[in-house]
C-alpha cells in the first residue's frame, strides 16, 4: 500500500512539473474553450516544437522535432536516474571486496600463527559485504523497473493524448501503426530503461576487475584477456548467423498465420467442401520448412551456449598456465589461485551484458525515431471554428484546396437542412468540416450551441446497448425509453438475449448494420445537443424503418423537431418535408431553397430529382417485399415486430430469433471469457512436453548435464590440490613434469567438463528433441481446431485462436527448450556447489538441511504469486489496446461530442489497472530476491565460518574452493527460482495447445460407394439449436425430398431456412429425429464422408489465397480438361483465359482482385466440377447484377437436372418454376406443396407473393 502510496505521489508530482512546464506555452491558448485547452496539454511537444526552424537537413521526410524525446524524459525522471546510479555504484564497489576478503581468508587458514579472531572477523565481513551488496543491487533494480513502467505509462498517455488532437492521426499513420507504437515501441523504451545503467556500469567493472586481476597475477592476466576477446568475435559470428536464420523463419511464421487466419475466416466453407486435409497439408508444409530453420538455429545456439560456458574456464586455464609457465619462480597458492577464479567469476556478468545492452540500445534508437516523428507531428487547427454568440446563426465559410471550394451557408437556428449531391460532390467534406476535422485555408464557421454527430458508419463501442447509447451521459429513465421508442430499437431489444443489457461486441460485431446505425442515431438524440449534424444515417436502414425514423426522430414532428439539424441524404422521398436543401457539385454550393422553389429552377437540382427520383421508385416498390432481402446493408427487417438480429440467417445465426427477454442468463455474453488458467501447473503438463520431446532423449539429456557437472567439480577439486603443492614444495624449486601434469590434467577437466563436451552432446541433443516435440504439438493442434464442430467457431474469437498458433506455439518453439535448460543447468550447478563445500567441511552437511527448508517455502510462495501476477498482467493489458484502437476508428465522433476528457480518463483507469499488476510483480520478484540472496550471504557465512573453526585441519587450498564456490552460489539460487517460474509460466502453452476437442471425419461405416446415387432425403422429425442453452430452431421437422426434386425453402428472417443446410451437413449436430439421404442416417458416417458427397453455393463466396486451380479443386483430383469445362459452364471461361498465368493466376487474400460476382461464379464452378447428387443453393444471387443471376439460374436448371436441389430463396421470383416450395416460420413446416397450388389458396405464401408483386408462376421468369 506504501509503495502504490509513494508512487502515486511521485506521479502526481511529475503531473505538476510538466504542467510547470507547460503553463508557459499556455498563455496565448486561453481565449479556448475548457475541452479544447485540455487536449493541448500533449506531453512536451510544445517546447522542443520551437527548435524546428534550425534542423531542416532531412529533406524528404516530414521535418519532425527531434532529439527532445530523451531529454524530456530525462528531465522527468532525474531523481529516480541518480538514486539508482548511486546504488549501483555502492554495488558495483562492494563486489570487489569479497574477492579480497577470500584472499585475507585463505592466508588466515595457511598460516599457522595467525590469531582466531581475524578469522570470525574475515567471516563476518564476508557475510556483511554479501547483505550490503544485495540490498544495494534490489534497491536498484526496483528502481528501475519503476522507471521502466512510469516511462511506459507517459509513454502511452502521450500517444493517446496525441491521438485525440493530432490533424494527421486518420491519414498519415494507420490504427495498426499507432497501435503499435503503443505496445512495442513504449516497450522498448519499458525494457530499456531495466539496463541503461549497465552502459557505464559494465566498463567500470571490467577496468576494476582487471585492476585487481593484474595485482594477482601480473602481466599473464593479460593471456586469460586475450582469449576473452578472441572470443567477441565468435559469438559475434554466431550471432550475425542465427539472426539471418530468425529473419528467414519470420517469412515462414508470417505465412502461416496468413493461412491460419484465412482458414478460420472462411472455416465454414471448409468444413461444407470438407477440404480440411487439403489446407492442413498446406500449413504443414510451411511448418516444416520452419522447423528445419528452427533445428539449425538451435544447433547454433548450442554452439554459441557451448562457447559461452567454455569461456570463465578458458580464461583462467590459460591465466594459470601463462603465469606458471612465464617464471619458474612463479608459484600458484591458494591465495592467488581462488581470489583470481572470483575474479574472473565477477568479469563474466558485465561482458555477457554489454553486447546485449548496445543492441537494445540500437533498437530503442529506432523506436526513439518513430515516437519523436508521431508526438511531434502536427496538431489539429480548430482555430476557424468560432463559438461566438453574436447572431442565432451557424454560418460555415470554409475554403478547401482538394474537396471543397468556397461554401458559404447560413443555417437558422431549428431548422431542418439537408445537404444533397451525386457520390464525391463534397458532402461529407461539408460535414467533416464542420467539426473541424479538415484542414482550413481562410473563412471561418460559427457555431453556436453543442454538437452531435451520426456518421455514415456507425462506430460501435464494446460495451453494453444501454451504454453505447448514454454515452456517459447520466440516465434519464423516461427520456431513455422515448428515444429507444423513436430510433425504431424496441423490437430489437426483443431480440436480443438481454435486451439492453446485452454486451455488443467489437465493431458491433453482434449486430445488423440497420441495428448499429440506429444505435448511433439513438445515442445522438440521447446526448440532447443544439446542432445535430447527421451523416447518411439512412442509408443502412430499410426504406419502412427510414420512413418511420425520419417521421418519429428527423422529421418535423419528430424528437428533434426544435433543434438545429443539418441532414446528408441520398433519399429524395424525404425533401419535400425538409425546411431547406444544399444541393453540392465538385466540392461547392450550387444553389439553395426549398423544395419547390429549387424544382422549378430546373437547375442541377431538377436533374438529381430525375435521375434517382426513378431509382427511388422500383426501390420502394420492392422493398415492400415480404422477403426483399438485399436491399440495403443491412438483413431486411421482413415487418417491424420481426425485426432481424444481427443477420441470424446471414451468419449461421448466433442467437434464436425469439427468447423472452428477461431470462438475462442465456447468450447475454456472446463471448466466452478466455479462461485464466489458476492454480499450480499439473505435472502432467511437463511430462506431457517431455513425452513429446521422447522419454530417451529426456533422459539423455540429463546425463549429459549431469556428466558436465561431475567434471566440473573434478576441475576444481583438481585445482586445491595443484594450489596445496605451494604447501608442499614450500622452499625447494618445482618439479617441471608435476607441473606439466597439473596444467594438463586441469585443460582436459575442463575441456570434457563440457561445460564443453558433455554440454555439447546435451544441447544439441535437446535441440533435436525440442524440435520434434514443436512438431508433434503444432500437429495436434491444428488437427484439434480443424475438427471442432462449427459452434466452437461462434463462441471464441477469431483472435484468441490465431493466438494459440503465434504467441504459444512461440513459446513452445523457442522459449520452453530454453527454459528446460536453462532451469537444468542451474539445478546441476546449485548442486555441485553444495557439494563442493560439503566436500571441504563435512559439518556443512547439516546446514544445507534448514536453509534447503526455508528456500522451498520461499520458491513455492513466489512462484504461485508470481505466476498469478504474471497473468493478470497480460489479460489486463489487452484492454489497454482495444480502447485505443476504440478510440482512434470513433475519433470523430468523440471529437463532436466533445468526450475527449473522458476518454483520457478511462484510457487513464484501464493503464493504471496494468499498472497495478506490473508493479506487484516487480516488487515481488525484488521481495523474492532479497530473501533468497540472504539465503546464500548465508551459505557464505557458513562455509567462512566452519573453515575457520577447522583451521588446523584443512589446507588453503579446500577452503579457497568451498568459499569462492560459496559465493557464486547466490547468483544461481536466484537463478533456480527464475528459471522454474518461467517454465511453469511458459509450460501453460502447453496446456493451451491441448484444450480442444474434435469429432471424428471418417468412421468405420462407410457409406456405400457412388451415394447417395438416387438423391431422396427423409427428415424424421428432426430438432436442432445453436448451442446448449439455447432454444431449438428447428422445432420437429418431418418431409420427404423425392429424387431430382427441385425444392424452394422460404420464410422471414429467422424462419431456419438457413439452420436446415446447416443440418444436412451436420454443422449442427440433431437435437431430436434423423436425417436420412438415400436411406443411409447420415450421424453414423464420417462428416467428410457426408460433406463430400453433397455440394452447396454458399451465401457469401469465400476464396483462399492461393491459385485458382486450387480454389477449384484443391486435392487435384480432375483434370485441366475437367476444370475448363466447368469454368466454361460457369460463364467464367473467357475471363479466365485472359487472365495472366490462367488457371494458375494467384487469388489474393479473400479472394480481392476478383469482383464479387467473379467469386460467386468461382463458387459455381466449384459446385459444377462436385457434381453431386444433391445441391443446395443458399440463395447466393444478393452479390450478382440481374444478367449474371440469370446466367446461373439457367445453368443450374440445365446441369443439375438430375439432381436434387434444394434452393434457399430470399426472392421469390428465383423459386416460382420448382417443383414444390417449403414455407418455414418459426422453425416449423407451415405449407408445402407446388407453387401453383400455394398461390391458389390463402396462406403465408400466398401472402409473400402478393407483397413481392406476383400473382400467377408465369410473370416470374426475371
Amino acid at each position: 500500500m506504501k509503495t502504490a502510496v509513494r508512487k502515486a505521489q511521485a506521479e502526481l508530482e511529475k503531473r505538476k512539473r510538466k504542467k510547470r512546464r507547460r503553463e508557459g506555452d499556455l498563455d496565448h491558448v486561453n481565449n479556448i474553450s475548457k475541452a479544447q485547452s485540455q487536449d493541448i496539454l500533449v506531453l512536451e511537444e510544445k517546447q522542443p516544437k520551437k527548435k524546428k526552424g534550425d534542423k531542416g537537413d532531412s529533406g524528404s521526410q516530414k521535418d519532425y522535432p527531434r532529439g527532445w524525446l530523451i531529454k524530456t524524459l530525462c528531465k522527468t525522471f532525474w531523481q529516480n536516474l541518480l538514486l539508482s546510479v548511486l546504488f549501483k555504484v555502492v554495488h558495483d564497489v562492494i563486489v570487489f571486496v569479497s574477492p579480497q576478503l577470500l584472499k585475507l581468508l585463505i592466508a588466515f587458514v595457511s598460516d599457522e600463527e595467525s590469531f582466531t579472531w581475524q578469522g570470525y572477523m574475515y567471516a563476518i565481513l564476508l557475510f556483511l559485504s554479501a547483505l550490503i551488496q544485495s540490498l544495494c543491487l534490489q534497491q536498484y533494480f526496483s528502481l528501475c523497473f519503476q522507471l521502466g513502467i512510469q516511462v511506459r505509462a507517459s509513454l502511452i498517455a502521450a500517444i493517446y493524448k496525441k491521438v485525440g488532437i493530432a490533424l494527421s492521426s486518420p491519414l498519415s499513420s494507420t490504427v495498426g501503426e499507432t497501435v503499435n507504437l503503443m505496445s512495442a515501441d513504449a516497450q522498448r523504451f519499458m525494457d530499456m530503461a531495466n539496463f541503461v545503467h549497465q552502459l557505464w556500469s559494465s566498463p567500470l567493472q571490467i577496468i576494476l576487475s582487471i585492476v585487481f586481476l593484474w595485482g594477482e597475477l601480473g602481466p599473464s592476466v593479460l593471456a586469460g584477456l586475450a582469449v576473452m576477446v578472441l572470443l567477441i568475435p565468435i559469438n559475434a559470428f554466431l550471432v550475425a548467423k542465427s539472426k539471418t536464420i530468425q529473419v528467414r523463419n519470420m517469412k515462414n511464421k508470417d505465412e502461416r498465420m496468413k493461412i491460419m487466419s484465412e482458414i478460420l475466416n472462411g472455416i465454414k466453407i471448409l468444413k461444407l467442401f470438407a477440404w480440411e486435409p487439403s489446407f492442413e497439408k498446406r500449413v504443414n508444409e510451411i511448418r516444416a520448412r520452419e522447423l528445419k530453420n528452427l533445428l539449425n538455429f538451435s544447433y547454433l545456439q548450442s554452439v554459441s551456449v557451448f562457447v559461452f560456458t567454455c569461456a570463465p574456464f578458458l580464461v583462467s586455464l590459460a591465466s594459470f598456465a601463462v603465469y606458471v609457465l612465464v617464471d619458474e619462480n612463479n608459484i600458484l597458492d591458494a591465495e592467488k589461485a581462488f581470489t583470481a577464479i572470483s575474479l574472473f567469476n565477477v568479469l563474466r556478468f558485465p561482458m555477457a551484458m554489454l553486447p546485449m545492452v548496445l543492441s537494445s540500445l540500437v533498437q530503442t534508437n529506432v523506436s526513439t525515431v518513430r515516437l519523436e516523428r508521431y508526438l511531434g507531428g502536427e496538431d489539429l487547427d480548430t482555430s476557424a471554428i468560432h463559438h461566438s454568440p453574436i447572431e442565432g446563426r451557424l454560418l460555415p465559410v470554409v475554403l478547401m484546396p482538394s474537396c471543397l471550394c468556397s461554401v458559404n451557408l447560413d443555417i437558422t437556428p431549428g431548422s431542418l437542412v439537408a445537404v444533397v449531391g451525386a457520390v464525391g460532390s463534397g458532402k461529407s467534406s461539408l460535414v467533416s468540416a464542420m467539426l473541424g476535422e479538415m484542414e482550413h485555408i481562410k473563412g471561418h464557421i460559427n457555431i453556436q450551441g453543442s454538437l452531435a454527430y451520426v456518421p455514415q458508419q456507425a462506430w460501435i463501442q464494446n460495451a453494453t446497448l444501454k451504454d453505447n447509447i448514454l454515452f456517459g451521459s447520466e440516465l434519464d429513465e423516461t427520456r431513455y425509453q422515448q428515444v429507444i421508442k423513436a430510433c425504431a430499437l424496441l423490437p430489437d431489444l426483443e431480440l436480443l438475449p438481454a435486451g439492453d443489457q446485452t454486451e455488443i461486441g467489437e465493431k458491433g460485431i453482434n449486430l445488423s448494420g440497420g441495428q448499429k446505425q440506429r444505435v448511433s442515431l439513438a445515442r445522438a438524440v440521447y446526448s440532447n445537443a443544439d446542432i445535430y449534424v447527421l451523416d447518411d444515417p439512412l442509408s443502412a436502414v430499410d426504406a419502412h424503418v427510414g420512413k418511420y425514423l425520419f417521421k418519429h426522430v428527423l422529421g418535423p414532428k419528430g424528437l428533434l423537431k426544435n433543434k438545429t439539424r443539418i441532414l446528408v441524404t441520398h433519399s429524395i422521398s424525404f425533401l419535400p418535408q425538409v425546411d431547406n436543401i444544399v444541393v453540392m457539385v465538385a466540392g461547392a454550393v450550387t444553389e439553395q431553397g426549398s423544395y419547390g422553389t429549387l424544382l422549378a429552377n430546373r437547375g442541377a437540382f431538377a436533374q438529381f430529382l430525375n435521375l434517382y427520383g426513378r431509382q427511388e421508385k422500383d426501390a420502394s416498390e420492392k422493398n415492400t417485399t415480404g422477403t426483399g432481402n438485399k436491399m440495403g446493408l443491412c438483413v431486411c427487417l421482413g415487418d417491424m415486430k420481426n425485426l432481424a438480429l444481427s443477420g441470424s440467417d446471414a451468419n449461421g445465426g448466433s442467437h434464436e430469433p425469439y427468447p423472452e427477454p428477461l431470462k438475462n442468463v442465456k447468450g447475454q455474453k456472446l463471448i466466452e471469457k478466455e479462461a485464466v488458467e489458476t492454480g499450480k501447473v499439473k505435472f502432467s503438463m511437463y511430462l506431457r512436453y517431455l513425452r513429446a520431446v521422447g522419454l530417451w532423449y529426456s533422459f539423455w539429456v540429463a546425463m549429459g548435464y549431469v556428466g558436465q557437472y561431475v567434471a566440473f567439480v573434478g576441475t576444481n577439486l583438481w585445482l586445491s590440490a595443484w594450489t596445496d603443492d605451494a604447501q608442499r614444495y614450500l622452499n625447494e624449486t618445482y618439479p617441471l613434469e608435476q607441473r606439466d601434469l597439473r596444467i594438463g590434467v586441469f585443460g582436459a577437466l575442463g575441456v570434457s567438463q563440457g561445460e564443453s563436451l558433455f554440454l555439447l552432446f546435451a544441447t544439441i541433443l535437446s535441440a533435436y528433441g525440442a524440435t520434434r516435440a514443436s512438431r508433434v504439438m503444432h500437429q495436434q493442434l491444428l488437427s484439434n481446431i480443424l475438427r471442432v464442430p462449427m459452434s466452437f467457431y461462434d463462441t471464441t474469437p477469431t483472435g484468441r485462436i490465431v493466438n494459440r498458433f503465434a504467441k504459444d506455439i512461440f513459446t513452445i518453439d523457442e522459449t520452453i527448450p530454453m527454459s528446460f535448460r536453462s532451469w537444468l543447468s542451474c539445478l546441476m550447478g546449485i548442486i555441485s556447489t553444495l557439494l563442493m563445500i560439503t566436500l571441504a567441511t563435512p559439518f556443512f552437511a547439516l546446514i544445507i538441511i534448514p536453509l534447503g527448508i526455508f528456500y522451498y517455502f520461499v520458491l513455492r510462495f513466489y512462484v504461485s504469486t508470481s505466476r498469478q501476477l504474471r497473468r493478470l498482467d497480460s489479460v489486463t493489458r489487452s484492454p489497454i489496446y482495444s480502447h485505443f484502437g476504440e478510440t482512434v476508428s470513433g475519433l470523430s465522433v468523440i471529437r463532436a461530442y466533445g468526450h475527449q476528457a473522458r476518454f483520457l480518463k478511462q484510457n487513464e483507469i484501464t493503464m493504471d489497472i496494468n499498472q497495478k499488476s506490473v508493479y506487484s510483480w516487480i516488487i515481488s520478484n525484488r521481495w523474492l530476491a532479497i530473501r533468497l540472496e540472504f539465503v546464500g550471504s548465508l551459505v557464505v557465512f557458513f562455509s567462512a565460518l566452519l573453515a575457520v573453526i577447522s583451521k588446523g585441519t584443512l589446507e588453503g587450498g579446500i577452503v579457497g574452493l568451498s568459499v569462492s564456490s560459496a559465493l557464486n552460489v547466490t547468483q544461481t539460487l536466484n537463478w533456480l527460482v527464475r528459471t522454474s517460474s518461467e517454465l511453469e509460466t511458459n509450460i501453460v502453452a502447453v496446456e493451451r495447445v491441448h484444450e480442444y476437442t474434435k469429432a471424428p471425419w471418417v468412421t468405420e461405416k462407410r457409406p456405400p460407394r457412388g451415394w447417395p446415387s438416387k438423391g431422396e432425403i427423409r427428415f424424421v422429425d428432426y430438432k436442432v439449436r445453436y448451442r446448449p442453452e439455447l432454444e431449438l430452431v428447428l422445432q420437429g421437422i418431418t418431409c420427404n425430398i423425392g429424387s431430382t426434386e427441385k425444392v424452394g425453402v422460404v420464410g422471414r428472417t429467422g424462419a431456419g431456412k438457413s439452420s436446415l443446410t446447416n443440418c444436412l451437413f451436420r454443422v449442427l449436430e440433431a437435437a431430436g429425429g434423423m436425417i436420412l439421404i438415400d436411406e443411409v442416417d447420415i450421424t453414423t458416417i464420417g462428416l467428410h464422408d457426408l460433406r463430400r458427397n453433397l455440394t452447396i453455393i454458399p451465401q457469401d463466396p469465400v476464396l483462399f489465397t492461393g491459385t485458382l486451380r486450387m480454389n477449384l479443386d484443391p486435392f487435384d483430383q480432375y483434370t485441366d480438361e475437367e476444370v475448363w469445362k466447368a469454368l466454361e459452364l460457369a460463364h467464367l471461361k473467357t475471363f479466365v483465359q485472359d487472365l495472366p498465368g490462367r488457371l494458375l493466376y494467384v487469388v489474393s487474400e479473400g479472394g480481392e482482385n476478383l469482383s464479387v460476382g467473379q467469386r460467386q461464379l468461382v463458387c459455381l464452378a466449384r459446385a459444377l466440377l462436385r457434381k453431386a447428387k444433391i445441391l443446395i443453393l443458399d440463395e447466393a444471387t444478393a452479390a450478382v447484377d440481374l444478367e449474371t443471376d440469370h446466367l446461373i439460374q439457367t445453368t443450374i436448371r440445365s446441369e443439375f437436372a438430375d439432381c436434387t436441389v434444394l434452393t434457399i430463396a430470399h426472392r421469390l421470383h428465383t423459386i416460382m418454376d420448382s417443383d414444390r416450395v417449403m414455407v418455414l416460420q418459426a422453425g416449423r413446416i407451415v405449407e408445402f406443396d407446388s407453387p401453383e397450388e400455394l398461390l391458389r389458396k390463402p396462406g403465408v405464401f400466398s401472402m409473400m407473393a402478393k407483397d413481392a408483386g406476383i400473382t400467377n408462376t408465369e410473370t416470374t421468369t426475371l
